[in-house]
């Protein structure tokens, strides 16, 4: 009778243990840590195809239609629907930093990374600064000024290979020349002065869009230009993961 009741609870042990393994093997695996990306001017989370996400799993910030006479801030503040985490991570790029900073003086971030980017408005060129008073942006056709100055858009980004050509191309093919007017027209016209905390500028020593001469990285890549999220890849990837962590 005793050698009976063993046995029998050897067998509940043994479904028991079998059932509990079951129910693990049929959960799902750890959700990886999401973090935010905001692209350039005009581009997509194509820029940012390269790039080492170790560990995390990148949600794109889609980009919205601007609403007539709409200021960064609101502008900003509309796409911080699409971020669900709480103290987010946020890599912005160009453009796509200043928006990620707008972002980052309304939520917490745990980290924000600007690529290729400026901090406020002390960081944006004179040049640029120009077309408030002269805004050709805003009355040219600006996507086809674009194309009319290729070969000078190359030497801008600092564009080196043949594929990178190619994909700032289909960038241009994609891109609405209304939202590159509005965008452009707020880069020249931001008044911002604050720089959040948990900030992290990455910056290339040979940018031609933000120059060196006025832009302060904590970060800097020597010999890299405006687009080194694609020629710098493995390079940004490493001081990626050690600003992460």
């Amino acid at each position: 009778m005793e050698s009976t009741l063993e046995s029998s609870q050897t067998v509940e042990q043994a479904i028991e243990s079998a059932t509990q393994q079951f129910q693990v093997m049929g959960q799902p695996e750890k959700t990886l840590k999401d973090i935010y990306l905001v692209s350039g001017l005009g581009a997509d989370e194509r820029v940012f195809r390269l790039l080492n996400f170790k560990g995390y799993q990148p949600v794109h910030i889609r980009w919205l239609e601007p609403e007539r006479g709409e200021s960064i801030e609101r502008y900003a503040k509309r796409l911080t629907a699409q971020i669900s985490s709480t103290r987010p991570i946020i890599i912005g790029l160009s453009f796509g930093g200043i928006i990620a900073v707008e972002i980052a003086k309304q939520l917490e971030v745990e980290k924000l990374i600007l690529i290729s980017s400026a901090k406020n408005k002390f960081e944006i060129p004179p040049y640029f600064k120009m077309l408030q008073w002269f805004p050709i942006q805003r009355v040219f056709p600006f996507k086809s000024l674009l194309w009319m100055g290729y070969w000078l858009a190359y030497w801008f980004f600092g564009l080196e290979t043949i594929d990178e050509r190619q994909l700032l191309k289909a960038i241009l093919l994609d891109t609405d020349a209304r939202f590159i007017k509005w965008a452009t027209h707020k880069v020249v016209t931001w008044k911002n002065e604050t720089i959040p905390e948990n900030l992290h500028h990455i910056h290339g020593l040979s940018d031609r869009i933000f120059s060196i001469r006025f832009v302060r990285p904590d970060s800097p890549i020597e010999k890299a230009g405006h687009f080194m999220i694609m020629s710098r890849a493995a390079q940004i990837s490493a001081l990626l993961e050690k600003i992460i962590g």
